[in-house]
């Protein structure tokens, strides 16, 4: 497949900044980053690419169709990597309408977009045009203790996020067969590496701990996810999108289930060893000591785990990082960047408990 051009909406989130920063390390792609900068949008995590003239960046919601309009009128891209979304299951709770606006709205738009700009394309770039949607397992519902999430496994969304991603899917399916829109779509595992937001859990309970602060979990901490090293899922993408085949879906997971407990006690016992100073200064002998058992939130799934096994047949990908490598990393890296973290905890998130 000829791609020359590329826009990656959300591209200054988590997933979307790791995807910019290895297209324009390991591809000859020029890339716009088209992206509303909410609260959770942060241009710093693409510091590193930021000056490449290969790169650029364009503000505009994806629900405002005149703007994205001109976006690809102007860049003439040969394909798109639709990553821009409301993502936090907790918010969906407080605040449902933002994640049907942005995931089920948006997607909506930028789909019409897409299909009227793809029409009018020379029968060259027509052909090799894709339009790939990134999406989430949790669209699958809550597994039980046994079995994976496969393409063909039901939708059962029960969160309005999940739910909201749930339509954003069908969209692009019924685009496909209604306008024959060469669609490509994925769905992910949970993700966890560096410049993530610190809402989610994994950076939450690194940077709580440096803090002293507790390291809350909900209920027993008996939730499974099975989480997936970003760059890894950026890989994934990146080989979906150059060798996928249209109409299809693939999903993206790492086979590296943990209870939320285990992940806490993991990144707890990083600590314990990469930050010995910073533990005797705050008065304990482990950061374990921090661990604290907090209300579950409404309808908090079981458990997730995704079978990739379509993706590693077909495609060829695999995995680079194991959860043990990658906490690691990770932890790593938030120890190293305290320029990037925190003025996030000061000026937008301080580690407050959302979707009570």
């Amino acid at each position: 497949m000829a791609v020359r051009r590329v826009i990656v909406t959300g591209g200054a989130g988590f997933i979307g900044s790791a995807l910019i920063r290895l297209l324009i390390r390991e591809t000859d792609f020029e890339v716009l980053n088209l992206d509303a900068l909410t609260y959770a949008g942060n241009l710093s995590s693409l510091k590193e690419i930021e000056d490449s003239p290969r790169y650029r960046f364009a503000q505009a919601d994806i629900c405002d169709r005149a703007a994205v309009e001109e976006v690809f009128a102007s860049f003439q891209p040969d394909a798109i990597m639709h990553l821009a979304a409301e993502s936090h299951v907790d918010r969906s709770i407080d605040g449902p309408l933002a994640f049907v606006r942005t995931n089920v709205l948006g997607t909506a738009t930028l789909l019409d977009v897409a299909n009227g700009y793809w029409r009018n394309l020379p029968d060259d770039r027509r052909s090799a045009f894709r339009f790939q949607h990134i999406s989430t397992d949790e669209v699958y519902g809550s597994l039980g203790p046994e079995g994976f999430f496969t393409e063909k496994t039901p939708y059962d969304p029960r969160s309005p996020y999940s739910a909201s991603k749930a339509s954003s899917d069908h969209l692009v399916k019924a685009w496909f067969h209604t306008y024959g829109l060469p669609v490509l779509l994925t769905n992910c595992s949970n993700n966890y590496g560096p410049y993530h937001f610190p809402e989610k859990l994994i950076p939450l309970v690194i940077l709580n701990a440096l803090d002293g602060k507790p390291l809350p979990i909900y209920g027993k901490g008996e939730n499974i996810r099975d989480w997936l090293y970003v760059e890894d899922h950026a890989r994934a993408l990146l080989r979906v999108l150059t060798a996928g085949r249209p109409g299809e879906t693939y999903n993206v997971g790492g086979h590296n289930e943990r209870t939320n407990l285990q992940v806490v006690t993991a990144i707890c016992e990083t600590l314990d060893r990469l930050c010995p100073a910073r533990m005797s200064a705050l008065g304990i002998d482990s950061f374990k000591s921090l661990i604290t058992f907090v209300k579950d939130r409404p309808g908090h799934d079981l458990r997730y785990a995704i079978d990739p096994a379509k993706l590693v047949a077909e495609l060829g990908w695999q995995p680079r990082e194991s959860f043990d490598t990658g906490i690691v990393k990770t932890v790593q890296w938030y120890l190293d960047n305290d320029w990037w973290w925190r003025p996030i905890r000061e000026n937008k998130y301080a580690g407050e408990r959302l979707g009570r």
